[in-house]
């Protein structure tokens, strides 16, 4: 639906800069990948630390419970300040020249480190409201049995917590697929995540941009299907294995 002209099918959208469109959609993938596998294991492991140490686990717990409220754009920009090149972390350590950008970096390292920052607590709170009530009566039973704590969470802790895990990876995939403020403010300007290029697109000047910004969400919200159709999938078959 051209704003100029009658409407007509078309596949200007998807064929026009179709090059810039495959590397967002894979730079955008890349990136949502990495910060839910970085998710899933960081709020696994403060999952399990919080089972295993109820006292210090507790203040572990708040302190998760704590980042969740923060809204990504704050989040963003503290680990801009962090991880800049005359950031906190560079005038503590003296990292010397040649070490690589972390924010506008090629490999997305800071858009990566808020993402897994900020939904690894997210995990950690959901696998805990899963598996609390249950987990400590059968690792008990496990100890009983002669299990050692490795022994525990590979073979009670992790299959308790993997519907939980699964669900987590989907909701996390899909929010840090279309997520908008850290990739824009801590990323490089090329290669562009989806959505950066979508907004882009939509607030050009060029009013004929508007349908490649329409094609560019489109392509999110199929990549994002599709992983929720993968995450339902693996959960009925988890259920009908149980």
């Amino acid at each position: 639906m051209p704003f100029i002209g009658p409407p007509q099918f078309s596949a200007d959208a998807w064929t026009r800069d179709a090059d810039e469109l495959v590397r967002s959609t894979l730079t955008s993938t890349y990136v949502a990948m990495v910060s839910t596998l970085l998710s899933l294991v960081v709020g696994f492991v403060l999952a399990t630390y919080v089972l295993a140490i109820p006292r210090m686990g507790r203040i572990v717990e708040a302190l998760s419970a704590a980042t969740i409220p923060i809204p990504h754009v704050i989040g963003a920009g503290a680990i801009g300040l962090l991880l800049s090149d005359s950031g906190f972390l560079e005038r503590l350590l003296g990292m010397p020249e040649a070490f690589p950008a972390l924010v506008s970096g090629p490999w997305f390292v800071a858009v990566i480190a808020e993402y897994a920052w900020k939904e690894s607590a997210f995990v950690a709170l959901v696998v805990l409201g899963s598996i609390s009530r249950s987990v400590g009566d059968l690792c008990d039973a496990a100890a009983t049995l002669g299990a050692s704590a490795g022994q525990r969470i590979v073979r009670v802790v992790l299959p308790l917590s993997a519907p939980s895990l699964a669900v987590s990876a989907a909701i996390v995939f899909v929010y840090t697929l279309g997520s908008y403020e850290a990739a824009w403010l801590l990323g490089p300007t090329s290669p562009e995540p989806l959505p950066v290029r979508a907004v882009r697109l939509f607030t050009s000047v060029d009013l004929a941009a508007r349908q490649q910004a329409m094609a560019t969400a489109l392509v999110s919200v199929a990549v994002s299907a599709a992983v929720i159709i993968i995450a339902i999938l693996v959960l009925r078959r988890h259920r009908s294995l149980s």
